[in-house]
């Protein structure tokens, strides 16, 4: 159900590493990005700057397997 499209690798001393364009289902979805945390790899969804000046995701999973399930595909993406 959850395919990575594209996996772009960014080269640089950034916490971002990758970003990853993810095909859910029907719907592409570009722009996640793979990011370096305290506790390791992550893919963060993307997020666009509201007029409060607060960071807000641009698209919702409210299903907590389909969510980890995104998290792992670009994961497993990113690692081969």
């Amino acid at each position: 159900m959850i395919e990575v499209a594209r996996l772009y690798r960014v080269e640089n001393d950034s916490s971002v590493k990758a970003f990853a364009d993810v095909i859910i289902g029907q719907v592409l979805v570009k722009g996640i990005r793979v990011v370096q945390g305290k506790n390791g790899l992550f893919a963060d969804i993307p997020k666009s700057k509201g007029k409060d000046g607060k960071w807000y995701d641009t698209i919702l999973i409210p299903d907590k397997d389909l969510k980890q399930e995104l998290q792992d595909k670009v994961l497993e993406t990113y690692n081969a």
